[in-house]
């Protein structure tokens, strides 16, 4: 008989806070437009992404699914549960590595003018599914992101 793997749930919940030197509107709309978005979240030199949508409306959903070059199938299906125009953004998103689910999340991300561009608050709220992750490495690939985001607003 094969044996059953151990199942857990790992909780971990973090803040992230970033200052951008450009107006809200401009975040907001890296955020909100499919073409600002996909440049520069899940942008990675060693990922192709076989699917990518996002429809940016309370109840609709963005989906990327790719591979590593070499490695796993990746699946991120996220569903838009409250957008305040150039204030907040809430999702709920699920990730697979191959067929495997290994986490679901609530985020809250946040845009508030400040003196010289948005100040960017993401608050992840997560469970990681059988040892998948105890959040810190998602904590971890998510500052990169945002750094891609900074990257993608100082060259757009």
């Amino acid at each position: 008989m094969a044996e059953t793997p151990a199942r857990s749930a790992a909780h971990h919940t973090f803040s992230i806070e970033r200052t951008y030197p450009h107006p809200v509107a401009k975040v907001w709309h890296a955020f909100a437009a499919a073409d600002a978005h996909f440049a520069w979240f899940d942008v990675e030199p060693t990922y192709t992404a076989t699917q990518q949508t996002d429809d940016f409306r309370v109840g609709g959903r963005t989906v990327t699914d790719g591979s590593w070059h070499g490695g796993p199938r990746t699946r991120f299906t996220s569903t838009y549960t409250d957008i305040v125009e150039a204030e907040r953004i809430v999702t709920t998103y699920d990730m697979w590595v191959d067929e495997t689910h290994i986490s679901t999340s609530l985020t809250t991300t946040t845009f508030e003018p400040v003196d010289g561009g948005t100040r960017l608050t993401f608050v992840e709220q997560g469970v990681y599914l059988d040892g998948s992750d105890d959040g810190s490495r998602r904590e971890a690939g998510t500052n990169g992101i945002l750094d891609t985001l900074g990257r993608y607003l100082d060259e757009s």
